[in-house]
């Protein structure tokens, strides 16, 4: 195992293979060394160090790197935050949660709809957070709320969901019966023939 000056002098090299190299490297460190120098390259100046920094986040215990994970999700770089919101997604904390929902409302789609799925990945631990935002808020968070609520499934947001269905949002209304249907209780109102 190469000394924690080299893994940090590869991951801030520049070059893709020491880098990658260097983010597996952190996994196998004691997390008393890894965690704080992740935590000083999370506030490198340079992106590419913090994208790599979050990178290596994946490779700790989820409970280890939560707090950090967090910090990555509020970058001002929309590169960074993708890859700690996939981080999220593969890592869920409760520690992630109010960050990825600030991020449902991003210009940045993929940025919002990463957020999203790491939000399903926390499962019902999201849910009252996805509601607030269902029931506040308007346009593509709204939508990402709904798909969230859709796929988690838990019962909390029944009510919610079921108001939903009068949003003027046809994508807020397909992801509410969606999560309805999901959970058994979708109606389908159609008249055969007329």
């Amino acid at each position: 195992m190469p000394p924690l000056e080299d893994i940090i002098a590869d991951i801030t090299s520049g070059d893709l293979t020491r880098e990658e190299s260097a983010a597996l490297a952190f996994g196998r460190l004691e997390l008393a060394d890894s965690l704080p120098a992740l935590s000083t390259l999370l506030e490198n100046e340079d992106s590419e160090v913090r994208w790599w920094a979050t990178r290596a986040l994946a490779e700790l215990p989820a409970e280890a790197a939560a707090d950090l994970v967090a910090q990555a999700l509020r970058d001002e770089n929309n590169a960074v935050r993708q890859c700690a919101a996939l981080v999220a997604r593969e890592q869920p904390s409760k520690a992630a949660i109010r960050a990825l929902v600030t991020l449902l409302n991003n210009e940045n789609r993929l940025l919002a709809r990463l957020a999203a799925d790491a939000l399903i990945a926390s499962g019902e631990d999201a849910t009252l957070e996805l509601i607030d935002v269902l029931e506040k808020q308007e346009g593509a968070a709204q939508v990402e709320a709904a798909r969230a609520l859709a796929h988690i499934g838990d019962t909390r947001a029944i009510g919610p969901l079921f108001r939903a269905l009068d949003t003027e949002s046809t994508m807020v209304e397909h992801w509410a019966n969606e999560g309805l249907d999901r959970m058994g209780l979708g109606m389908r109102f159609f008249s055969p023939g007329g």
